[in-house]
């Protein structure tokens, strides 16, 4: 017996439809593409931009404090820094105090392109749930930062 042929509309997701890391999944999904379609052309993603930002306002910043704060892991934080050093963005250097750990910084250039991209980037974050009223927009934001560890 063939089975019916669904459209997405049609396509039940049962209990998934009130799970909070399935909604989030999802909400993730929906924000990155809508990124990258309205500017993936820039050549920057939004997780490099996040690092590119924090280190800008907290320049020296320890890398392990770096990833802790951004939840992203110490080998995947390690490729990153690698990759925007490669690029000229940011400058590691060794304190003295503990030869373990390492300081980032943004280079001059990196510093100018960070507040340039800041300005399309924020402009971009603000059209983030343009489906939803501003009030639920604020609301959304504030049980994401409680949920996050944010507040």
């Amino acid at each position: 017996m063939d089975m019916p042929t669904r459209t997405t509309d049609e396509v039940i997701l049962g209990r998934l439809n009130t799970a909070l890391g399935f909604l989030v999944r999802l909400a993730q999904i929906k924000v990155y593409e809508h990124f990258f379609e309205e500017c993936g052309e820039r050549g920057l993603k939004p997780g490099e931009f996040s690092v590119l930002w924090v280190i800008l306002h907290n320049p020296g910043i320890r890398q392990s404090v770096l990833g802790q704060r951004l939840m992203i892991k110490r080998a995947h934080m390690t490729k990153l820094i690698r990759s925007l050093e490669d690029q000229n963005l940011v400058s590691r250097r060794i304190p003295d105090d503990d030869r373990r750990a390492v300081e980032i910084t943004l280079t001059p250039a990196a510093r100018t392109m960070v507040e340039q991209a800041g300005d399309w980037f924020f402009a971009y974050e603000d059209s983030v749930g343009s489906n939803l009223t501003t009030a639920e927009r604020q609301q959304l934001m504030v049980l994401l930062q409680k949920f996050t560890g944010l507040d």
